[in-house]
């Protein structure tokens, strides 16, 4: 009797599972094949090796069209999604660079390109997903910041400068994505060369006067998360500058 009722209980557990496995999304993408390029090609700088990435290129190529056969779909949660585009942003910007190696900085790109209408990199739709034509303008500001509403974008998005945050070398994944943003915020404000903060005045990334309309949102503040990942703290006293940004290729010399 114990055996059947055993039995019984197995059927059911097999039973509730088919029920429920339409419900899971074993489509969400794997980006260890990035992660993987990134850890052999980015340094604890964030810098990169292109002419490493050159060789490897296949493989990325291979991320990216995984990529492109796997679009986010709304089944995922929002940190998949999240963790989806802002890998595709990062990886699609490498393979840009690539596309034109070599090259001194992302914007030589845009005085090389002969397409019309076209005026910056940022504006080539080089990227397929889902079937879809996409520029590295419509991941950013049509996707991410327009649908998540997460200021952090900024510090995890990075177009090949040497102002821009650290290339992590890991890729972002749903699991660990708020930690691995937070990282990036609290990498990004204490690096002097990209914010150099002192008592009384600051010398802020251009990031923060380009992006006010995301940082003021909620009733924040640059402010609020400037002092949320600096160890120097700003107050309405502090005298505040933004600096010029660097557009040099952010490659490992």
């Amino acid at each position: 009797m114990k055996r059947y009722s055993t039995l019984a209980a197995l059927f059911i557990l097999v039973a509730a599972f088919t029920a429920f496995r339409p419900l899971m999304n074993p489509l969400v993408v794997d980006h260890s094949g990035w992660n993987r390029l990134l850890k052999e090609h980015v340094d604890e700088r964030g810098l990169v090796d292109y002419k490493g990435f050159k060789k490897d290129e296949k493989e990325l190529k291979k991320y990216l069209d995984l990529l492109s056969k796997n679009p986010p779909s709304d089944k995922w949660s929002q940190d998949e999604q999240m963790a989806y585009w802002i890998n595709a942003y990062n990886a699609y910007t490498v393979q840009l660079i690539l596309d034109h190696y070599p090259v001194s900085s992302i914007k030589d790109i845009g005085s090389k390109i002969k397409i019309p209408f076209v005026n910056t990199p940022w504006d080539i739709k080089f990227i397929e997903i889902g079937g879809q034509k996409y520029d590295l303008n419509n991941i950013e500001h049509g996707i991410l910041r327009r649908k998540f509403n997460d200021p952090r974008i900024h510090f995890v998005l990075v177009c090949a400068a040497v102002s821009c945050p650290r290339l992590r070398n890991e890729a972002y994944t749903a699991d660990k994505l708020d930690r691995q943003m937070d990282e990036q915020g609290r990498d990004f404000l204490n690096n002097p060369a990209r914010n150099d903060i002192k008592k009384g005045e600051a010398s802020l990334s251009k990031l923060f006067d380009w992006y006010k309309m995301d940082w003021n949102k909620d009733g924040k503040s640059v402010a609020y998360w400037v002092n949320r990942y600096a160890n120097t703290k700003i107050d309405k006293n502090t005298r505040i500058a933004y600096q010029d940004y660097n557009w040099s290729l952010n490659e490992q010399k």
